[in-house]
């Protein structure tokens, strides 16, 4: 007999659903690099469909050195720090640069890709601040290239024959990031500029737009560079802030003598303003210990070598080693269910089986054990204004960005009301603290079973929560600002029903890639 699911609030028949169930199995690192291994290979492709100006064995030498190099110089320089090296990454680098630097035999040609590859492994430790590297490793590599003389960054993947798997796979990464609108603000500033130039050059609308985003790196940059998680701010406007002033950097014309226009030298003036925002550099994390939430979820508690500045309802990124990898890669987001003025962080993580990973090296601490975290975002937060009502519904383990909230006192004076949706009544983490907070908590328990007494159930009766259902739940709640959370395929269908419920604002924290 199957387990009783976690209740949903509709059939997950959109495509949205299903992609986000599917690219949910991936982490962002993961998914970059196989969409730049497709690209590579596409451009292989192209160039003995005669697409390309290249010659085979220089693209294969290319691509060779590229990977080789930045992989090699990342495991020796990660020896010498005596840290534990990041494969994926240094991968990702390394076609980074194949995409950036034109394929050639030419001595000169060669000796500076090899000179930027070390260079971008190097700047991961040389350019960091507390183990977390300030600039985008493969832009810091081709800049300082660039200024020795022996090569200069063509962006050669800016060409019309890879639009035809470039554009699909851009949007892919910016749909499993969430990063749309940084992207946009980003490419309507940069073709606003570059095509106010063309026009007055004498071409039309349309062939400006056509070489803004078929024949300058726009498109690669902004999918695969400027939305790198490690080197963005932590908050949504400061990214589009960010978006828009790197735009205006990299679509003027300047000359400064050394320093030129170049979308390297714009994406590196970006990193260095988000790092002066985020929270700089990696910090240490030493188990404390857990503490059982239910049979499927466990809390771990770390204390942190200094303070973390996060803002209830953000999460942490981990970076979990692991010898055996399960496709996933080793840094995972988990939400941080603590106050901002505890001298501990926690985190809520299911750990039913089958287990991650990742989860399995959480499993095996021991306390004084230690993991690093690399950084710290979102915008699962509360508005500004305390008077605004709040309809917050976690799916699962979904509750746990809540608990900062609540731990912090967000909602101690905030109209709230908190709808769970869970297998059994078992199954509801973290119900003393629900108690302690005073928030009207309503539950829809798929088997029926009787939650604590401080919780409303709301019978489940073999149906879904559409937005009829909701609407009868929380009559005002077209009044209330609607935060969503779980995995995938139940944010997909609360939020569905929050809207169909006549929600106007519906904030969600996908727990993509868990």
């Amino acid at each position: 007999m199957s387990p009783v699911e976690t209740p949903k609030a509709g059939p997950v028949t959109s495509v949205a659903a299903r992609l986000d169930t599917v690219l949910g199995r991936f982490t962002m690192y993961r998914l970059i690099l196989l969409v730049l291994a497709a690209l590579a290979v596409y451009s292989l492709l192209l160039d003995v469909l005669g697409w390309l100006t290249f010659d085979i064995p220089e693209m294969l030498a290319h691509l060779v050195l590229c990977l080789g190099l930045t992989y090699a110089s990342n495991r020796a320089l990660a020896a010498l720090f005596r840290v534990r090296p990041h494969s994926e990454s240094s991968l990702i680098t390394g076609l980074l640069l194949y995409f950036l630097f034109w394929p050639s035999f030419a001595p000169t040609d060669v000796a500076g890709v090899a000179l930027a590859c070390v260079l971008a492994s190097a700047s991961k430790y040389a350019l960091a601040w507390r183990g977390r590297h300030i600039f985008n490793p493969a832009a810091a590599g081709a800049f300082v290239v660039g200024l020795t003389g022996l090569n200069i960054a063509t962006w050669w993947a800016a060409t019309p024959a890879m639009l035809l798997l470039l554009v699909p796979g851009v949007l892919l990464v910016l749909y499993r990031t969430r990063k749309f609108l940084m992207a946009s603000v980003f490419l309507v500033v940069a073709c606003a500029i570059i095509g106010a130039e063309l026009l007055q050059a004498g071409m039309s609308v349309g062939m400006a737009l056509w070489q803004s985003l078929a024949q300058r790196p726009l498109l690669f940059f902004v999918g695969f560079m400027l939305t790198e998680p490690l080197t963005l701010p932590p908050r949504r406007w400061q990214q589009l802030a960010l978006a828009a002033l790197v735009g205006v950097v990299f679509a003027v014309p300047y000359n400064f003598g050394f320093l030129a226009n170049s979308p390297e030298a714009a994406l590196l003036l970006g990193n260095l303003l988000a790092f002066m925002v985020g929270q700089r550099g990696g910090v240490r994390l030493r188990f404390n210990g857990t503490r059982q939430l239910t049979a499927s979820t466990t809390e771990f508690s770390f204390e942190p070598s200094r303070p973390v500045r996060f803002v209830p309802g953000q999460y942490m990124e981990l970076d979990l080693p692991h010898a055996k990898s399960d496709g996933k890669g080793r840094r995972r987001v988990f939400s941080l269910t603590g106050s901002p003025g505890e001298r501990v962080v926690k985190f809520g993580v299911r750990t039913a089986e089958p287990l991650s990973a990742a989860k399995k090296v959480l499993l095996s601490l021991q306390p004084g054990d230690e993991v690093t975290a690399t950084s710290v975002g979102g915008d699962f937060v509360l508005p500004r204004e305390p008077r605004k009502p709040v309809l917050m519904m976690a799916a699962g383990i979904g509750i746990t960005p809540f608990l900062s909230h609540i731990s912090s006192g967000g909602l101690r004076d905030r109209d709230a009301v908190l709808l769970l949706l869970a297998r059994s009544a078992d199954e509801i983490a973290y119900a003393d603290e629900l108690k302690a907070a005073g928030v009207r908590v309503v539950a829809r328990i798929a088997d029926g079973s009787e939650p604590p007494s401080h919780i409303t159930s709301f019978p489940a009766d073999g149906a879904r929560v559409d937005g009829e259902a909701l609407k009868a739940l929380v009559p005002d709640v077209a009044d209330r600002e609607v935060y969503v959370s779980g995995s995938p395929a139940s944010v997909a269908s609360l939020r569905r029903a929050a809207r169909q419920a006549g929600a106007k604002r519906v904030h969600v924290d996908s727990f993509s890639g868990y």
